[in-house]
């Protein structure tokens, strides 16, 4: 009986010479690369875009941001040049008559001018269509110089006062006696009407608008 033949044994590859399973890894090798490179370059540019869009509406947000900025400064300065005029506005038409403070205003003017505020009556005021007359009677006594001084003074406060009426009567002439000085001022004494107004308020108004018994 003849002899059989010894079976095959091992895999194809095993059977390839090692120049085949040299040249068989390296393909193996640049096709796992291969597949490797194309999700990590998928996912890559994937992440690349998303980036790029979040850069983009963050660059949106940041100029949003800016013009928000620049409008709230704006409405900030503007209310604050609002107030500063309000104030303002305030100092020199009040809508209250203030009677105190337009006394002590004159007295402190008149103390600095070196005139004496003798004597002073508040008279009723005067309301027109948008504000009333606040007028107050001075009695005041001085040198010229220190009455021109005192008027300049009151044209120089915050709050609007007008000096009408003015009457001026010398009380002490310069001396005629021989050797004595002629130059020196006569002290006079002035009667006037200081006038200040002040802002009607909104019923105020409305009442003056409407006349009476309407």
């Amino acid at each position: 009986m003849a002899a059989k033949a010894p079976a095959a044994s091992g895999s194809s590859l095993d059977r390839l010479p090692l120049a085949g399973k040299v040249g068989f890894g390296l393909l193996m090798m640049a096709l796992v690369g291969a597949l490797f490179f194309v999700f990590l370059y998928e996912d890559l540019s994937n992440e690349l875009s998303r980036a790029v869009q979040r850069e983009g509406q963050l660059r949106d947000e940041l100029r949003t941001a800016q013009l928000a900025k620049e409008a709230y400064q704006r409405d900030r300065d503007e209310k604050v040049r609002s107030e500063v005029r309000a104030e303002q506005t305030k100092k020199m038409l009040p809508d209250d008559p203030e009677t105190p403070a337009f006394l002590a205003s004159l007295q402190q003017t008149a103390t600095i001018a070196g005139v004496n505020l003798t004597s002073w009556t508040p008279v009723e005021e005067a309301p027109q269509e948008f504000f009333a007359k606040v007028p107050m009677k001075l009695t005041l006594s001085g040198r010229y110089h220190q009455v021109a001084k005192f008027f300049y003074g009151v044209g120089q406060l915050d709050r609007i006062i007008n000096m009408e009426d003015i009457q001026i009567k010398a009380t002490q002439r310069p001396p005629t006696t021989p050797g004595a000085d002629e130059n020196v001022e006569p002290e006079v004494t002035v009667e006037c009407l200081a006038t200040a107004f002040r802002a009607l308020k909104l019923g105020e108004q409305g009442s003056k608008r409407r006349g009476p018994g309407k």
